[in-house]
């Protein structure tokens, strides 16, 4: 009996955990095949069969990644708006992330660099003689007023 209570229970908050589908969230993962714009903003006469089709998967109680799945055997991987994980589609995953990646550590070298301390102030040149530093005295006085 206890072991049907649980069974229960964890079959329960299975089908709990699991949202259903709507056309709103799969229409946002979803390129129209004709005009390879997202879904939810395409108006061309396949965008509403794709439509259709999405619809007829909710009624039928299809889960999010089934109804995909679904679109994908009728209409092909071009479908899907996320790229595939292999071949060149793989190229879409990598390249921005290798270039993050880059970007950091270019950063990361740059506030190293900035981040050193200074090296000796370079040496001053000769002292001035007693009327040549009273003559620039009286200069920058005159030039601050």
């Amino acid at each position: 009996m206890r072991l049907l209570v649980a069974l229960a229970l964890v079959l329960g908050l299975t089908a709990a955990a699991e949202p259903r589908a709507t056309l709103p969230d799969i229409e946002d993962e979803v390129m129209c095949v004709e005009c390879r714009t997202a879904l939810n903003v395409s108006s061309a006469p396949v965008a509403d069969q794709e439509r259709a089709f999405i619809r007829a998967r909710i009624a039928e109680g299809m889960t999010k990644e089934q109804i995909k799945a679904a679109l994908v055997e009728e209409y092909g991987p071009d479908v899907l708006a996320e790229p595939g994980d292999d071949g060149f589609d793989l190229a879409a995953w990598v390249v921005p992330g290798a270039l993050v990646a880059l970007a950091a550590g270019g950063v990361i070298l740059l506030a190293r660099r900035w981040r050193r301390k200074p090296g000796p102030a370079p040496a001053a040149g000769p002292d001035l003689d007693p009327d040549e530093a009273r003559r620039l005295d009286a200069e920058l006085t005159a030039f601050d007023r």
